[in-house]
């Protein structure tokens, strides 16, 4: 199977985690498509849905599933997302969709978080994919300081602005070996807005695609 296939392997495979008659937390990407898709073919079993993006959102309402905002609901059975890496512990790096921030605020309502993705994604450890982080623009020649000290690359990603006005940097060369306590330290530099490493929140559940078909790993 090449990757498109795979990933609609997996978003069919994470309607099995969907508590019936429940909101269900809908995360961003390519492979969150697939699995709203998939939703769709049972959107009469759900209530509906908390987004992370305006992309998402456009397509759940697409498929005349009811979108609810985040502010209206104070729990969520499970949270369905991507990552670009995920490593043997459940943690990931996520944000090459740039919806970093609003996915992490909707995995904070969830009890469980179901990460789907092909087998490409499973690292050792986390940094090879690199590592985006939302900024307040003010701070960006700061933040790129920081990460020089560090070791990291960080490059501002032209063109693109978040749903919250904030731009991207994407941070290279980094080997996230502690990725809690990395997260923690980032989150304290003024004006970064959310660093894309999901530890605090990271996966319950991870559903990885492969060519055999899809293996569950559990954290």
């Amino acid at each position: 199977m090449n990757q498109d296939e795979l990933k609609a392997l997996v978003g069919r495979a994470a309607l099995d985690h969907v508590v019936a008659g429940s909101i269900v937390g809908v995360g961003t990407g390519s492979t969150v498509d697939c699995f709203i898709d998939a939703l769709a073919g049972i959107k009469s079993q759900i209530a509906g849905a908390v987004s992370s993006s305006v992309r998402s959102t456009e397509r759940l309402q697409a498929h005349g599933i009811r979108v609810f905002e985040a502010s209206e609901v104070e729990s969520l059975p499970v949270y369905v997302d991507g990552a670009d890496e995920i490593d043997p512990q459940g943690c990931m790096i996520k944000g090459g969709g740039a919806a970093l921030t609003r996915e992490k605020i909707v995995a904070d309502l969830a009890l469980r978080f179901v990460c789907i993705a092909d087998a490409s994604k499973r690292v050792d450890v986390l940094g090879r994919f690199p590592l985006p982080v939302e900024v307040v623009p003010m701070a960006v020649a700061q933040v790129r300081r920081r990460f020089a000290a560090l070791g990291g690359d960080a490059r501002v990603r032209e063109g693109v602005v978040t749903d919250n006005g904030q731009c991207i940097v994407d941070v290279h060369g980094l080997r996230i070996a502690e990725p809690l306590a990395f997260e923690t330290e980032v989150n304290q530099w003024p004006g970064v807005v959310t660093v894309g490493v999901f530890a605090r929140h990271r996966a319950s559940v991870c559903l990885l695609g492969t060519p055999e078909g899809v293996q569950t790993l559990r954290y």
